[in-house]
């Protein structure tokens, strides 16, 4: 018996904003150093010290949006220390991420840059939690003003004299723990007073974005929508996959049990419950969706790799990281009128990385490969979809066999994306495509799939899982018969 599945292709329901497939790269581990910034005298290839394979493979994906520089760094970081001449830079403990020494080479104008070359909008997060309001004033003033000021003499002394477009201000981030330990009415007091110095200068217009809550805080919502909702323009939420425990452990990456895997279906699937229930908050005050929800950290959190720096939370990245990619689109496509931006932690070396790298050598991993595919969503047309799922039961837990989500492009293309959660049997689905309106004249398919829980890629091996053409599906009178394998992501375009 099928999956049964309609898609109503007359039928819109808003657009998928891009900037759901953003990423955020925070000075943690190798991310940054050894990910991005090689620096200036590297024998790698690169641009300014920017390696330019990641540039280029990133570019790949359409990345809309970069997150920088935390995270918890963020609310330690002071932007001034990394300005000016290199060798006069100060440096600092990295006392969140492994108690390295941080050397400040990778600053304001570094960022900037790359996010030129990536062709990427910067969202920058500012300082709450150690930081002081003139801190934070000035660095918008230093990025944005066109004119005389100290900042911007100071800016133009560091050789870029025009400012900066910058659109997304973060205000703050995690203040209820890494930045600061704040209760919600304390927070919210200080993101009135932060985000009035945060100004627009010249014809550039910041979003400015509050820190919002831990999973299921409910309270922190209520409190920030109430006492500052009018203030902002975006209202972050966190959420991590993790199977196990937090402080216990989390679980290997490469090692899932069946119901290791299960459980991560299951946690995955659960910010669709988070998402709802926030939102109800968010309406409550703002019932035109005005204020945007902005999950900016998402992804699976394991264990760390054995023999690695427990605080640089390096993890490899396998079809397991690929289905929780695909299963969080979808339900950030379903909430496309309150879900704003969403930005993976993070985007090299780091938790669910996109690019893994080893001095020179670097490899795509399965989650970047999702990104890739369903690229084609990225500011399309949100389709009506109807799911009637079998059921993956495990243990007297049930979840959905299958997930899809469809949308239309500009050229009036429908992209279905297609997930198989279960680790062993294959789904067969029945898709019905109704208001048609034009006869189709092509299907064409990619899956990414694999025949192990914990298939990877490696550096001996950097195309062990990779998408491939899909071809398992036939089409008859708008409806189309799928045979999708266990553990898959498939994108079927048809024109």
């Amino acid at each position: 018996m099928s999956n049964r599945i309609v898609i109503n292709v007359d039928i819109e329901k808003g657009t998928i904003n891009k900037n759901i497939y953003g990423h955020f790269a925070e000075h943690l581990g190798r991310c940054i150093y050894e990910g991005f910034w090689v620096g200036e005298d590297s024998t790698i290839d690169h641009t300014n010290g920017i390696r330019n394979d990641v540039v280029e493979a990133l570019k790949n994906l359409n990345i809309p949006v970069l997150r920088w520089p935390g995270g918890c760094f963020a609310d330690e970081y002071h932007w001034k220390d990394g300005i000016g001449p290199k060798e006069e830079r100060k440096r600092m403990v990295n006392t969140h991420w492994g108690g390295v020494v941080e050397n400040n080479h990778f600053g304001t104008h570094e960022f900037m840059r790359l996010c030129e070359l990536l062709e990427a909008e910067p969202y920058i997060c500012g300082n709450v939690g150690s930081g002081t309001v003139q801190e934070m004033s000035e660095w918008v003033e230093y990025m944005t003003f066109d004119g005389e000021s100290p900042m911007a003499n100071w800016r133009q002394e560091n050789g870029r004299n025009k400012p900066w477009q910058l659109t997304y201000f973060g205000v703050g981030n995690e203040n209820w723990g890494c930045g600061g330990n704040m209760r919600p009415q304390y927070y919210a007091d200080l993101y009135r007073q932060y985000q009035t110095y945060v100004r627009n200068y010249g014809d550039n217009k910041l979003y400015k974005i509050a820190g919002g809550a831990n999973v299921d805080d409910y309270n922190w919502t209520e409190v920030l929508m109430r006492e500052a909702g009018h203030l902002m323009d975006g209202l972050s939420l966190h959420y991590y996959t993790i199977p196990g425990d937090f402080w216990k452990g989390k679980g290997a990456a490469l090692d899932p049990s069946v119901d290791e895997w299960f459980i991560t279906m299951q946690k995955a699937l659960h910010i669709d419950e988070l998402i709802t229930k926030h939102s109800i908050i968010m309406d409550k005050y703002d019932p035109d969706k005005r204020v945007g929800m902005i999950i900016d950290e998402w992804g699976t959190w394991f264990d760390v790799e054995p023999g690695t720096n427990p605080g640089f939370l390096y993890q490899q990245n396998t079809i397991r990281d690929a289905l929780v990619a695909g299963l969080h689109f979808h339900i950030f496509h379903k909430h496309n009128e309150r879900v704003q931006m969403a930005n993976i932690a993070q985007t090299v070396n780091v938790l669910q990385a996109m690019i893994l790298t080893e001095g020179e050598k670097m490899l795509l991993t399965p989650t970047y490969h999702v990104f890739e595919m369903f690229k084609v969503h990225q500011d399309a047309k949100k389709l009506d979809v109807e799911e009637f799922s079998h059921i993956y039961a495990r243990n007297r837990e049930q979840l959905p066999n299958v997930s899809v989500s469809a949308s239309k492009d500009k050229a009036g293309k429908v992209n279905v994306s297609l997930c198989n959660l279960h680790h062993q049997d294959e789904s067969r689905l029945t898709i019905e495509l109704r208001g048609l309106i034009e006869q189709v004249k092509d299907i064409s398919g990619r899956i990414l799939t694999a025949n192990e829980t914990n298939a990877h890629n490696t550096f001996e091996d950097p195309d062990n899982v990779k998408p491939v053409a899909f071809r398992d599906y036939s089409f008859n009178a708008g409806q189309m018969e799928v045979k999708l394998p266990p553990m898959s992501v498939a994108v079927l375009t048809i024109g």
